[in-house]
């Protein structure tokens, strides 16, 4: 069947939605539970009744839009994304996801479509994890406890608590959110590559193999602060020098410990006193991680353990770490991927097999189901920033590529 989604309308969509949140500095400002986040969702629900779906809001704030199926009972077939970005993200990163995903089962209710099963699509709370993760998909998966539900905060020391309270929402009935085991056929997920690859090939979609996983530490070297100009350097304990000296450490270990797409990052670092006079006393760092093995993640973790170990012992120093998140690594529903790939053959393109770098609600929900991932290329691989670009061309191949998967599982 020759299908295709009503491509004007779905780029007016995104272009609305991109003016929700819009700041001075061009990018887009949606942090989860913000007033711009509010006033996009409430956005998208008007949308969805819009289109003649069904609406609903969860205990955990994710928007539902569903177009019932003919056979009951049936597991549902889902896609979607989230709407929320980090602080002067881009435009598509997320919401191309769900506005495709809007507009694919309009085009299908349109047509007249009606699937043998159920189409949702959804758009995930927080999933740029304000508060420590991807808190809309990880309630739907079962994930969260009462205890990191209240425990959450984001960086600035909101707690979730505190700020849903303030919504009249009770953060404990996030656990409601759950859906059950059975609840899901399959997930696929659009989304930007955020990365180069299919840029640099010249593709207009990439089929996504297998979702990284990833551990984030916080990690704090102990030293002595002193006097920057009496202190000789032979008798210092210098807590940067420990940073300094593993931060050259991290490629040898990535060599022995690490596959070949592995990668780690040293992406905030937090000197004290931090006096141009004084010798640092701490050094507190992040350390991010990231593998598409679960047993190379564990041989990393324990060689940058063992490193850093190593730099306190020989430098008169101590350390200590906090795992601040742990991911596991997703392998891509191989009936979904080859469904994606012939959805894309239908379109005269030629799929590119490539694994996601970065973490994704469909990770989340493929304790549950069986996932499946498009991506469409980032303009020199840009994102989380306001030079995230996509080629209109280049969406709409992925929304008809969707489209056509949507309808081939659903019906299947």
């Amino acid at each position: 069947m020759d299908l295709h989604v009503n491509f004007e309308r779905l780029r007016a969509d995104l272009e609305e939605l991109a003016q929700i949140g819009r700041e001075d500095d061009h990018g887009i400002h949606r942090v989860a539970f913000s007033e711009s986040f509010m006033r996009a969702h409430a956005w998208l629900q008007s949308k969805l009744r819009d289109a003649g779906l069904e609406v609903r809001v969860d205990e955990a704030l994710n928007v539902i839009g569903r177009y019932e199926g003919t056979k009951r009972p049936s597991g549902t077939i889902a896609t979607g994304s989230h709407i929320d970005s980090v602080p002067g993200g881009g435009h598509l990163d997320g919401a191309l996801g769900v506005v495709a995903g809007l507009e694919a089962l309009r085009r299908l209710r349109e047509l007249e479509l009606q699937p043998k099963r159920p189409l949702e699509v959804i758009a995930f709370t927080d999933e740029e994890g304000r508060f420590g993760g991807m808190l809309g998909s990880q309630a739907i998966a079962g994930h969260h406890t009462p205890e990191n539900l209240l425990n959450a905060r984001d960086l600035e020391g909101h707690m979730l608590s505190d700020v849903m309270r303030g919504m009249d929402l009770d953060p404990l009935h996030v656990l409601r959110a759950t859906r059950p085991p059975d609840a899901f056929e399959g997930f696929v997920e659009l989304h930007i590559e955020q990365g180069p690859v299919l840029d640099q090939k010249g593709a207009h979609v990439g089929v996504v193999d297998g979702i990284v996983g990833l551990f984030k530490w916080e990690v704090k070297f102990l030293g002595v602060a002193n006097h920057a100009g009496t202190t000789p350097m032979n008798m210092r304990k210098d807590a940067f020098g420990g940073l300094a000296e593993f931060a050259n450490e991290i490629e040898r270990v990535l060599e022995e410990h690490g596959s070949p797409m592995a990668v780690a990052t040293i992406g905030r670092v937090s000197l004290s006193p931090g006096a141009p006079n004084v010798v640092p006393g701490q050094v507190t760092f992040s350390l991010e991680a990231r593998d598409l093995d679960p047993d190379v993640l564990a041989d990393l973790a324990n060689g940058f353990r063992r490193t850093l170990s190593a730099i306190a012992r020989r430098r008169g120093l101590m350390f200590e770490y906090e795992v601040l998140s742990e991911i596991e690594p997703v392998a891509c529903d191989a009936e979904i991927t080859k469904t994606i790939s012939e959805a894309s053959a239908s379109l005269g393109l030629t799929p590119v097999h490539l694994p996601s770098g970065a973490a994704h609600d469909a990770q989340m929900l493929a304790d549950i189901a069986p996932v499946g991932m498009i991506f469409v290329p980032s303009k020199d691989g840009r994102s989380h920033s306001a030079a995230e670009w996509t080629a209109w061309e280049s969406i709409e191949l992925g929304a008809n590529c969707l489209l056509r998967t949507l309808h081939q599982l659903a019906n299947a």
